[in-house]
């Protein structure tokens, strides 16, 4: 492959590897929701200590995650379809609720990400007005096991409720309900009188108004990782990152058409040189001089001439 291939490979490789990385900050977001849940998963397991049914026990988190409240129950599938769960923090369980693919017995966790919630849900021209909460269904056979895909669990009579306490609806804007499911779709509904939304299907809830305005700064999002030392970067940093990238893209893209035009005159240059120093290389002729002109001359003659007087039979 030629100068002039390469060249062009690796532009088509920069212009992917630019692609990529807008692709990948637009999908941080979810990325890191995703794997907090698969980490508070962890966190709230560990909080089984002589596990009873029933019973809340209230995980630990590590202090770079400092907001973030948890909780595990464990619960017998047949009981959880035939009576509910009454109370289980804000949320209200109804009789009817089943799950896929049956287990014998699951762990519904809980998760009150504070005021982190903007930061692993933000929502574009939204202002939170209660933290996001989340509730979570994951087998129980094993209470040692990590990284558990989620149960789909599905209310078939009555729908969820979650009541946000200690809430003041502001004047102006109607608030409204959102619920995001595990794929990361929004969806919005009314709120009832008494500050309660419902769903028929786990994920993560809060109650949050329009906003007009820019919304307020957010917290370092922080990596979802058991080091406690670990470091998040700023939601706004994923803005500069797209920026970063495509300013970048264009710089590149500029300098290798200038490295194009360079390589292509060298090439050619480089041709008519190789040309001239053929041409010097190679055997010259004599001149000499006919009238009064030059013209070039053999050394000598293959065969000598002979006259016909001197030829004897």
């Amino acid at each position: 492959m030629g100068l002039l291939g390469s060249l062009t490979v690796l532009l088509l490789t920069i212009l992917l590897f630019c692609s990529l990385r807008v692709v990948t900050s637009q999908s941080n977001s979810t990325g890191d929701a995703r794997a907090l849940d698969a980490l508070l998963q962890d966190y709230a397991y560990q909080a089984f200590v002589r596990p009873r049914t029933g019973v809340v026990y209230d995980g630990v988190v590590p202090s770079n995650l400092t907001g973030i409240k948890v909780s595990a129950m464990r619960l017998r599938s047949g009981s959880l379809r035939t009576r509910g769960v009454s109370v289980y923090k804000e949320f209200e369980i109804p009789k009817g609720v089943v799950e896929h693919p049956y287990v014998e017995r699951l762990v519904l966790v809980y998760q009150n990400l504070g005021n982190r919630s903007i930061v692993y849900y933000p929502l574009s021209g939204y202002m939170y007005l209660a933290p996001v909460l989340g509730l979570l269904a994951y087998d129980a056979s094993d209470l040692m096991a990590k990284n558990l895909p989620e149960l789909d669990i599905r209310a078939s009579g009555q729908p969820i409720s979650i009541k946000f306490s200690d809430m003041n609806l502001p004047e102006g804007p109607v608030p409204r309900c959102v619920s995001i499911d595990l794929n990361g779709v929004v969806n919005f509904s009314n709120v009832s009188p008494d500050n309660t939304c419902t769903t028929f299907q786990q994920g993560h809830f809060s109650i949050v108004i329009e906003s007009i305005a820019p919304p307020p700064v957010s917290i370092s999002p922080t990596p979802v990782s058991p080091l406690p030392s670990g470091k998040g970067k700023k939601n706004n940093s994923k803005v500069w990152i797209i920026v970063g990238s495509v300013l970048g893209g264009s710089a590149l893209l500029v300098m290798l058409g200038l490295l194009v035009l360079w390589a292509s005159k060298y090439k050619k240059t480089k041709k008519m040189q190789h040309m001239e120093r053929a041409a010097e290389v190679g055997e010259s002729l004599q001149v000499t001089r006919v009238g009064s002109s030059k013209a070039p001359a053999a050394t000598g003659t293959r065969t000598q001439p002979t006259l016909e007087t001197e030829y004897v039979p």
